[in-house]
């Protein structure tokens, strides 16, 4: 009885963690759809939020979904005491949010066997990208036409076919060249028009995207990077990719750390995993510290560890925290990082990695772990797991966004 009853209980947790994640992928689909949100002043209903997030969070939520149950099937198969999904609701209300941080799956034994690690790891990219290209698929061949963009941003037709000059922060617009305008309309303006956007967001691309944009899209339709957050299916499609991508990063116990695992072994795994660990980092962080923020940092006479490099030597030491168990092997590779970001911004000015990733490498790097455990059985995989296995790296490699988004 004692053993039912938590089983009921746990069920309703998973439920009601999908319902929550549910209303707030579907609420915060409509808010991006329609570029207006629920805490501020709007000219949309949330009925009409709702509806229109309808197009965004089945999608979506179905391409998690799939992912997370590629691994349950896939573990029950190997006999192994594993549960449902656990979804994870995320929503902010006074900022944009997408309404989830995913979802998971607990296998509560410990995995003996390099094989089962590496079925159970493949089955879930493998599975959410099967569904993610059917979502993108509709998405681009289903485009509305390119006079959509005005339903949500009306002021947009002041600039006509030219309205992308709005991307820049400080524009101007001068009357004589919006000739195309009801003369009415054109008689009440000013003879320039300033500009100032109150904040962009950029989203980024991979080649998939850049696929379906070149074969399969009709390129008079092709929204502009920018508004890609408004098309439901476009987003949906991205995200899907994006949670694909981060799964299957060859590094510690990810999906692709599992993969990875099962192609090359423990110890080829570890020293793999390590550089690819530090080549992310260092990406990651490229261009966030230059010289001048020393040279900055020195004149204001900051202490060390308030400083912006000082906080940032920090950060790398206590991302390359499962690096080593030696506090001197992380703070050299720390070191070595910053050095090497600093010499190659000064040698190509501008240069930059992406933000977005720093708390996602914190988060290997200091919990997750870098490096994969051994197993009791470590047999090699059979040529067919191998080939599947290299398919993932592949997949990897055309699902990842190097710029997820820039604001």
């Amino acid at each position: 009885m004692l053993n039912s009853s938590r089983i009921i209980k746990r069920r309703l947790i998973q439920l009601l963690l999908f319902i929550a994640t549910f209303i707030a992928a579907t609420i915060s689909g409509g808010e991006w759809r329609f570029g207006q949100f629920l805490a501020y002043p709007r000219t949309v209903s949330f009925a009409e939020i709702f509806s229109e997030g309808l197009n965004f969070s089945i999608p979506f939520l179905l391409a998690l979904t799939v992912h997370e149950f590629g691994h349950y099937f896939t573990a029950r198969f190997n006999r192994l005491d594993v549960s449902l999904p656990y979804y994870i609701p995320l929503y902010f209300y006074v900022m944009p949010s997408i309404g989830t941080m995913g979802a998971f799956i607990r296998i509560r034994e410990k995995i003996k066997s390099r094989r089962v690690i590496f079925d159970v790891g493949l089955a879930g990219p493998l599975a959410g990208f099967a569904v993610a290209i059917g979502v993108l698929y509709y998405g681009f061949a289903n485009l509305p036409p390119a006079s959509y963009v005005y339903e949500i941003h009306p002021d947009y037709h002041i600039w006509g076919e030219n309205y992308e000059v709005v991307y820049s922060l400080d524009t101007v617009i001068y009357k004589k060249d919006l000739g195309h305008l009801d003369p009415a309309i054109l008689e009440k303006l000013p003879d320039e028009i300033h500009y100032r956007s109150e904040g962009i967001f950029k989203l980024g691309s991979n080649l998939i995207f850049e696929f379906f944009k070149k074969y399969v899209a009709d390129p008079e339709r092709v929204p502009n990077p920018y508004e890609i957050i408004h098309y439901p299916w476009l987003f949906a499609g991205f995200l899907a990719l994006f949670f694909t991508a981060i799964n299957l990063i060859p590094i510690g116990q990810l999906d692709g750390g599992h993969v990875l695992f099962g192609l090359i072994g423990y110890k080829n795994h570890k020293t793999v995993s390590s550089a690819l660990f530090i080549g992310f980092v260092f990406y990651t962080g490229l261009g966030l510290v230059t010289f001048q923020d020393m040279n900055d940092e020195l004149f204001l006479g900051l202490p060390a560890y308030l400083s912006k490099p000082g906080l940032y030597t920090l950060y790398l030491y206590m991302a390359f925290y499962s690096l080593s168990s030696q506090p001197m092997v992380r703070l050299i590779a720390a070191l070595s990082v910053f050095l090497a970001q600093l010499l190659l911004a000064l040698t190509i000015p501008g240069i930059s990695g992406n933000e977005v990733w720093l708390l996602f490498a914190l988060i290997i790097g200091r919990f997750l772990g870098i490096h994969h455990p051994p197993v009791v059985e470590n047999k090699p995989l059979d040529w067919k797991r191998k080939v599947l296995g290299w398919i993932a790296v592949i997949v990897f490699v055309l699902s990842f966004s190097p710029k997820v988004f820039t604001v």
